[in-house]
Parts: structure tokens; C-alpha cells; sequence
């Protein structure tokens, strides 16, 4: 018996239940080993990494990894060591989650904080507060 696509009735796109989940308990297994472990890599010496968010492939074997350096600074630097160490975080990885995979990590800069502080600044423009305190005024 054929199985019937949701793709076709305009289903909603996005990540599947199994892939969240599965990039939440990765997150949390990465930030454990972080803590924990000593990465041998003058660029991660002495420096905190949020893991923000991991996104996961379909077939839940390859993560994006979104990460933000305490402060937001050298983070393009944060970023390459962090890739640079992918292999023995994967492998500390591995003894931590129950997957029947290990997924490949890309670690890449969440720009999220970046965004957020630049809508931030908008929002504290007065000509915009002007337009904002306008259209409140009317309702």
C-alpha cells in the first residue's frame, strides 16, 4: 500500500518532532562536554560557549551546531577551533547520547544576538519611537 505525502496539502515545513528533540538532547550532551572538558586550542582557552541551538539533518546524522562566545567577541575565531575539535567532540559525543548515530558537528556563529541587539538600537531611534508612541495613541 502506497503511503500518501502531507507534502502536496500544504503542510507546514520545518523540522520533524524527532529532529527537535534529537537536537535538544544533542545540545544538551555538548554543552555537558564543554564544561567539562579541556579543549587543547588557544582559541577556546578561558572562553565560555553558549550553544544556542543544533539543528539536525532528516536523517538525524549531521548537526548545525549555532554557538555564541560569552562577551559575542572572537567569535569567528570560537567558530573555527570549535570546528577544528568537531571530531573530539563527536567522539565525547558518542559516550553521552543514545542515538544510533553520532551525527557529523558544523559549528556555526548564531547571529540571532547580532540581529536582536540591531533591532534593539532601531526600536531606541526616536523617529521611530515617535511612529511607534502614534499608531499606541490611536487604538
Amino acid at each position: 500500500m502506497k503511503r500518501h505525502s502531507a507534502q502536496g496539502r500544504g503542510a507546514p515545513q520545518g523540522p520533524s518532532q524527532r529532529q527537535l528533540r534529537a537536537g535538544e538532547l544533542i545540545r544538551h550532551a555538548l554543552v555537558e562536554i564543554l564544561r567539562e572538558e579541556e579543549i587543547a586550542d588557544p582559541a577556546l582557552e578561558g572562553v565560555s560557549v553558549t550553544v544556542t541551538e543544533v539543528r539536525m539533518s532528516p536523517d538525524l546524522r549531521h548537526a548545525v551546531c549555532f554557538v555564541e562566545p560569552l562577551g559575542g567577541g572572537h567569535a569567528p575565531e570560537v567558530v573555527e577551533a570549535l570546528n577544528r575539535a568537531a571530531r573530539f567532540l563527536r567522539g565525547r559525543l558518542g559516550r553521552l547520547i543514545d542515538m544510533k548515530f553520532t551525527p557529523d558537528l558544523k559549528f556555526v556563529h548564531d547571529e540571532s544576538f547580532d540581529e536582536a541587539s540591531r533591532m534593539n538600537r532601531l526600536f531606541d531611534d526616536p523617529r521611530v519611537r515617535r511612529d511607534i508612541e502614534h499608531d499606541s495613541s490611536e487604538d
